[in-house]
């Protein structure tokens, strides 16, 4: 029966199932009638015109970068950059920047004021409408108007007004005075004509930022404007900028005053005379001048200074713009500096010496403002974060390379000891690179040891001691009262990485954290070998205070996650410094923290007893001989050893994350757990 039954079925082929076309022609068919029902519902009502400001208020991203902090400040950046495009055309002296309490930011120059006749193209408007109410409206597309400006693209100050909740402006041109006020972007009237004035002259605008836009709680931060205004007198030495700020914005701020003016004649040199006032100087004068008549076509200004104990910048400007992610200008000064040095080297017979040194190298530790003013300027974004214009690269090179030969020829002397310190540098890139290129132990055997270690005589480990200590100052004293036979002195810059919270690729990079690894010789991680350790202890030395504090724990925090072997095999300790030093006739003691100081004073004096009572303000401070009797004698220090509870390593990892990893909301769960025990600290204090 089943066979049977087979055999009456009849084959059914793809023709009787979907026609003749087959299937193929039946998912056509389905597409086709999808694609008809489409159409239908995409038609010319779909297509959206945004006019006039709409597009900026719709995506403000693409024309201030995004709405948060940094774009909400870059519309003061607009307003100011035109107004600082008239004082560089030689029209404007002044400049005003004013913060009210309502929230309003004001800025107003003396230039010649925004155009206000009727305009060419569009009769029924003033020219002033169609610059705030239009994207790619001005004066600066013809360099005829501005030789050099910020504002290229004829958007800025449009932008603001699209962006304000509120936007006022007034001009004052030919004795007369003029106003119009918009919101949003939109006028809310025609141009005023507020009759004549005497005396007066130029463009006021004042607006406040639209919450809608920025979020309610968004305003301008004294801190950033004051910082903003004063970088650009800075950058043009012809222009005064006088700051106001409401008295009740600056509660809790102190290095913001209310009123203020800057006016800075030495320009660049001047601002970077204040920024690196308390570091040393490798070259003991900072490198500085100006090429071109300032606003002119292809003008550039420059001051570079090399610091010795502290991280180098550079920060660059075109046009009197910030441009933080640099660009070609900053290429040109690069090469101008590198040619300069090896020319240098090659007069003084160094040329050898010298070959192997790269920009890179140059710029580690340089200090460096450059501004450039060029003709039409290209940037990548209208943020102008970065210089795209490749004959800014010529510009600013041929301008620094003459007074750099000059500079260097002026002071031989001194100029051989930054080429010193450049070639240092390049010996140190050399060196950690070819660490990573060989093996750690054929490595440690070829390389040289960092140039700032003060090696011990002793080869041996057994006995020895590294001390690490905080600058060149508390080095120097170290280095005079060490044991020249079994104590090494390495002194560090400051505060290290926190290896915590670092990248892999911040951490590789690290000069300071490359000096220590190579001064400690075992290497790191899987890679530590007990065998290679070059000494026997190592001494973590900082001053007996807060930041002293910071450092030891940001040095142990390095170790644990980079060499706990190190610690595991009772290598690493820290120095018990003095904070004070206590004296009367004969007797002198040394206090390590306030109630050891205390204690001393009621167990050691007579009551009535006048103790002669000093505190060290560093390691730095103190002489050679007191170093070396409190904290580095053997016989005489106290060292506290560094371990980890056997029982207790879970929780000593979970302690390092939340006190120094990346997660800042721990940190501050832990501070809100222990304020009342700092509060307690503090008042027993």
């Amino acid at each position: 029966m089943p066979k049977q039954l087979k055999s009456n079925v009849k084959a059914k082929t793809p023709e009787d199932l979907f026609g003749a076309a087959g299937p193929k022609a039946r998912v056509a068919a389905k597409a086709a009638s999808r694609s008809d029902n489409a159409e239908a519902g995409y038609t010319a009502r779909d297509i959206e015109v945004l006019e006039g400001l709409e597009p900026v208020r719709r995506r403000p991203g693409m024309y201030i970068g995004g709405t948060d902090e940094k774009a909400l400040h870059h519309l003061f950046a607009e307003v100011i950059d035109n107004s600082m495009d008239e004082a560089l055309a030689g029209h404007a002296s002044f400049i005003e920047v004013e913060l009210d309490a309502d929230g309003f930011l004001t800025v107003t120059d003396n230039g010649r004021g925004i155009p206000v006749d009727p305009h060419p193209k569009f009769p029924k408007k003033s020219a002033l409408e169609i610059i705030l109410c239009t994207l790619h409206a001005g004066g600066k597309f013809d360099s005829k108007v501005y030789e050099t400006s910020g504002g290229l693209h004829g958007v800025g100050v449009s932008v603001v007004n699209a962006l304000s909740s509120r936007l006022e402006v007034e001009v004052a041109r030919s004795q007369k005075l003029y106003r119009m006020v918009f919101e949003r972007g939109h006028p809310k009237g025609k141009l005023e004509d507020l009759g004549k004035v005497n005396n007066r002259r130029g463009t006021r605008v004042r607006f406040k930022p639209d919450p809608e836009i920025f979020g309610a709680k968004a305003s301008f931060k004294p801190q950033r404007l004051f910082k903003m205004a004063r970088s650009k007198a800075y950058l043009f030495g012809g222009v005064e900028i006088r700051w106001r700020c409401d008295p009740s914005l600056l509660k809790g701020i102190e290095d913001v005053p209310a009123e203020d003016s800057f006016h800075f004649p030495g320009g660049l040199k001047d601002y970077l005379a204040a920024a690196i006032h308390a570091d040393t100087l490798v070259h003991p004068d900072i490198f500085s001048g100006k090429s071109g008549r300032t606003g002119a076509h292809g003008a550039c200004e420059w001051a570079v200074a090399w610091t010795a104990d502290a991280d180098g910048f550079l920060s660059s400007y075109c046009n009197t713009i910030p441009t933080q992610d640099g660009g070609t200008h900053e290429s040109g000064m690069r090469s101008a500096l590198l040619r300069g040095l090896k020319d240098h080297a090659e007069r003084v017979g160094q040329g050898k010496r010298a070959a192997s040194i790269t920009s890179e190298d140059v710029m580690v530790g340089a200090a460096v403002m450059l501004s450039v003013f060029v003709r039409e300027p290209e940037f990548q974004g209208q943020t102008k974060d970065r210089l795209a214009t490749a004959e800014a690269q010529r510009i600013v090179e041929q301008a620094i390379k003459d007074p750099f030969d000059h500079w260097l020829s002026g002071n031989p002397l001194q100029a051989n000891k930054l080429l010193d310190f450049v070639v240092e540098r390049a010996e140190e890139r050399l060196r950690r690179r070819a660490e990573k290129e060989i093996s750690r132990k054929t490595a440690v055997k070829k390389l040289r040891l960092p140039g700032k270690l003060a090696d011990c005589t002793d080869t041996a480990a057994e006995g020895s001691e590294l001390f690490i200590v905080e600058g060149d100052s508390a080095g120097g004293s170290a280095k005079q009262a060490r044991d020249r036979k079994t104590q090494a002195i390495l002194p560090l810059r400051g505060k290290i990485l926190n290896v915590a919270s670092a990248t892999k690729d911040k951490l590789v990079a690290n000069a300071q954290l490359a000096d220590l690894i190579q001064a400690i010789g075992c290497g790191t991680g899987a890679q530590y070998r007990e065998e290679d350790l070059r000494y026997s202890r190592v001494i973590i030395m900082t001053d007996a205070d807060v930041d002293g504090a910071h450092i030891a724990s940001l040095l142990i925090t390095f170790f644990y996650r980079q060499m706990p072997r190190l610690i595991d095999e009772g290598h690493l300790f820290l120095a018990v410094p003095p904070l004070y030093r206590l004296s009367h006739g004969s007797k002198t003691f040394y206090a390590r923290d306030d109630a050891h100081r205390d204690a001393l004073l009621k167990s050691e004096f007579n009551a009535n007893a006048k103790v002669d009572v000093s505190r060290f303000k560093g390691l730095g401070e103190m002489m050679p001989a007191q170093l070396k009797e409190t904290t580095m004698d053997p016989a005489k220090r106290t060292l506290l050893k560094v371990v980890l509870l056997a029982d207790d390593r879970d929780g000593t990892a979970d302690s390092v994350e939340r006190l120094m990893g990346t997660k800042a909301e721990a940190r501050f769960a832990f501070i809100s757990d222990k304020a009342e025990f700092a509060s307690e600290d503090l008042l027993d204090v």
